[in-house]
């Protein structure tokens, strides 16, 4: 299971997100759910301050994980989760 690997690798994760000024790294999505497939992407929830830099710091910190899991990855700062699935995201989100 994909999720079981991504909490081996907690603490480089953990260190990437810190490096660009991110905080509480979660999973969500079929990777969260155990539904995920060799093409599926990983899905992460973390906080960044209001008024982060997209350039400098959400598109980067994406890349470098993309990078690491050889994966495509989903970057979702939680204060931009839309309020229609907020909730639901919430819910699914698993610590690594």
């Amino acid at each position: 299971m994909l999720l079981e690997q991504l909490r081996q690798m907690k603490d480089p994760l953990n260190t990437l997100a810190k490096q660009y000024g991110a905080s509480h790294l979660r999973v969500f999505g079929s990777v969260a759910r155990g539904e995920e497939t060799p093409e599926s992407d990983v899905d992460f929830l973390v906080e960044f301050p209001r008024g982060y830099d997209l350039f400098l710091q959400r598109l980067p910190l994406t890349q470098q994980i993309a990078d690491l899991l050889k994966r495509r990855v989903d970057l979702m700062p939680e204060h931009e989760l839309s309020p229609h699935i907020r909730q639901h995201v919430l819910r699914e989100a698993m610590e690594l």
